[in-house]
């Protein structure tokens, strides 16, 4: 299937690495106009130097509200893709190994993040034929399984996916579809973070981690790569997805069946 959207504009904020970069990639190979919002300036460089004459780039944070308004004012959009999030970056088993202060940035990136993600660009959305457009938030099978590894990061998700189908509902009167993709296991900056904080056997090896984790919770026993969630992304956003709406599309190995 050859997916073309030479003329939709397309934003990806948290663009700039792991799966957000993945999803930018595959919005430019299907002829997509697209800008990347990232904090990260180094990593939102690098991205352009792939694209020198395609991919605009911004450095903006999710966490800051007015500079997202302030942004979307004058940025045309089709299609919008909120792919930013952290986790605590701690230990979350039992979950009083943490305190409620841990709580704060997670909540205030991950989820506030999104919502101020679509208060801001929701205006753009309106804007012209609305029946072509979408918007697809990032969520994750922790959001799903109540994963006890980070439980600030885990609720947040689950809220990612509860705020779709809000947004689902209320956008369907435009004809804009909004949905979330789940992703599984992907060996990403964050999900390494995860092993660093949660490793109890200083001899293992993230990849021996990362191999034996896979195996036990994935049935078809292998990592999901960043492109195949761009690829989702594309998809969704074009006339094939126009009757998608309200989904959590999970491209996790079925993780989430097992659990």
């Amino acid at each position: 299937m050859n997916i073309i959207l030479n003329g939709h504009q397309v934003v990806v904020i948290g663009g700039a690495k792991g799966i957000g970069a993945a999803i930018v990639r595959s919005f430019l190979k299907a002829d997509a106009s697209v800008t990347a919002l990232d904090r990260d300036e180094d990593a939102l460089a690098l991205l352009q130097e792939e694209f020198p004459t395609r991919l605009e780039t911004a450095v903006v944070d999710i966490a800051d509200e007015e500079a997202l308004r302030e942004f979307a004012e004058n940025q045309p959009v089709d299609h919008l893709v909120c792919a930013a999030a952290i986790g605590s970056g701690k230990a979350g088993f039992p979950f009083w190994n943490m305190e409620p202060s841990d709580w704060k940035r997670v909540i205030e990136v991950t989820l506030m993040g999104t919502v101020n993600s679509l208060h801001a660009f929701v205006p753009r959305l309106l804007e012209g034929d609305t029946r072509r457009k979408s918007v697809l938030l990032l969520s994750s099978v922790a959001g799903q399984i109540g994963s006890q590894t980070d439980p600030p990061y885990s609720a947040c998700k689950a809220a990612v996916i509860n705020f779709a189908q809000c947004a689902a509902k209320d956008l369907a009167t435009y004809g804009i579809r909004v949905n979330a993709l789940s992703p599984g296991m992907v060996k990403t900056e964050l999900n390494e973070s995860v092993f660093r904080a949660n490793r109890t056997d200083e001899a293992l090896t993230y990849e021996e981690w990362a191999d034996e984790k896979i195996q036990r919770t994935s049935p078809l026993g292998r990592w999901q790569e960043p492109e195949e969630f761009g690829a989702t992304a594309v998809f969704l956003a074009s006339r094939h997805g126009r009757n998608i709406t309200g989904q959590t599309i999970n491209v996790d190995g079925g993780q989430v069946m097992h659990s």
